[in-house]
């Protein structure tokens, strides 16, 4: 088992900046690749960003790619998510996933609660 507990979100203007991160316990996270998923009232949730267990790989949606950057910690057991450029439209629930590797929601199996994004104009 894996559990995931993500921080750092909260308000910020559009133009600004935020990292968020997620601290993982359980299996060794140095073993799996972890994402960045993102829920927006009424929508569904959507892929933002992962990076594969060596920090080697990642993958970005065309909506950040340029304006977000994901790293990782394996020592302190912990992926980021810096985001830059913030716009209104990247206010969302960011959840956290690990345990697989892809752009699918059903590609992760371990997700944590999810923490508040708002970016207001």
């Amino acid at each position: 088992q894996v559990q995931l507990v993500e921080s750092g979100g909260g308000l910020v203007q559009a133009g600004g900046s935020l990292r968020l991160s997620c601290a993982a316990s359980g299996r060794p996270s140095s073993t799996y690749s972890m994402a960045w998923f993102r829920q927006a009232p009424g929508k569904e949730r959507e892929f933002v960003t992962a990076i594969n267990w060596s920090g080697e790989m990642t993958l970005y949606s065309d909506s950040v790619k340029g304006r977000f950057t994901i790293s990782r910690d394996n020592a302190a057991h912990t992926v980021y998510l810096q985001m830059n450029l913030l716009k209104p439209e990247d206010t969302a629930v960011y959840y956290c996933a690990a345990g697989g590797w892809g752009t699918r929601n059903f590609d992760y199996t371990y997700w944590g609660q999810g923490t508040q994004v708002t970016v207001s104009s």
